[in-house]
């Protein structure tokens, strides 16, 4: 729809006013016959009608880039605050030990510790924590493990936008240990006792872990899913199998396509000692057994198929 707007004058030339009025009309007549014509011609000529200018319209802007969580969390400056306290825990006041320069590298202005001759160096620094803040400004929690103790130090650093460039723009904070939150309830409150689908759980993470078997004559069909290699166990026992669903602990198996969720707690041994482990099972039934469909290990969510 077209709307005129009048001007000082207009009376004046009105058969003016008309012709423009009509000439444009006629572009916008043509304009649409032209991508009619080119939508029976096919796509491409589709797109050379659509890539032509319009006297009556114009071009939207070019919308900006939306942040992402990608682009986020490369500009996380967890990783350079870690290397940045490994390197400040084991510099002192000489200014040329490799530490220190490595140090003063990364953050010019901070100033060093004074350390005496024999103080012990930390076997491993990890981050753990980043709290992001106003401006690029973010909290890195980083412990660093002794011998015989674990400290965490608060680590202020600043990040550039897009994460390009890093600074810590003061000493570290020695803080206290995060606090430890509470597990949640478990979704497994079904007891399951020994049956086939205890058997079928422990004969598969038996040939998973320790090579008794063939994994393959335990996966429904169309599962894929490796064996560790080498084994990873001499020997495995199952310890306790909980489930979501009611049908996993009866002790025949239910009618083809049942899918149940089972948690099975195993007790694995190796040259090493003895190893508690646990495994997210997904089973389903076809034929009078129980077939893995699924593994997560622990309550991650994660499968392989």
């Amino acid at each position: 729809m077209f709307r005129s707007t009048a001007s000082p004058g207009a009376g004046k030339y009105p058969v003016a006013a008309g012709v423009a009025l009509t000439q444009m009309r006629r572009r916008v007549r043509f304009g649409r016959a032209g991508v009619w014509a080119a939508l029976a011609a096919g796509p491409l000529a589709l797109a050379v009608a659509i890539s032509q200018p319009s006297a009556t319209s114009a071009a939207p802007p070019a919308s900006k880039p939306q942040r992402t969580e990608r682009m986020a969390s490369v500009a996380d400056p967890s990783g350079y605050a870690a290397q940045f306290l490994d390197a400040w825990l084991r510099s002192s006041d000489d200014a040329s030990s490799e530490a220190a320069r490595r140090a003063q590298s990364m953050a010019p202005d901070v100033t060093l510790p004074s350390l005496e001759e024999g103080a012990p160096a930390p076997r491993r620094v990890t981050p753990v924590r980043s709290i992001p803040k106003k401006g690029g400004q973010w909290s890195v929690t980083v412990a660093a493990q002794y011998a015989h103790a674990v400290r965490y130090f608060a680590v202020p650093a600043i990040t550039a936008a897009g994460g390009g460039s890093f600074a810590v723009t003061a000493p570290p904070a020695l803080v206290a240990a995060p606090a430890l939150h509470a597990a949640p309830e478990s979704a497994y409150g079904v007891t399951v006792e020994e049956g086939p689908l205890t058997a079928t759980a422990g004969e598969f993470l038996s040939a998973y872990l320790a090579g008794r078997g063939e994994v393959g004559r335990y996966l429904a069909p169309g599962v894929r899913m490796p064996a560790l290699s080498p084994a990873a166990a001499r020997s495995v026992e199952v310890e306790d199998v909980l489930a979501r669903e009611e049908s996993a602990a009866g002790e025949t198996v239910p009618r083809d396509g049942t899918r149940v969720h089972v948690l099975v707690t195993v007790e694995a041994r190796d040259g090493s000692g003895r190893w508690p482990l646990a495994y997210e099972l997904t089973l389903s039934s076809r034929g009078g057994r129980w077939e893995i469909a699924a593994l997560a290990s622990g309550t991650t969510g994660g499968e392989q198929r």
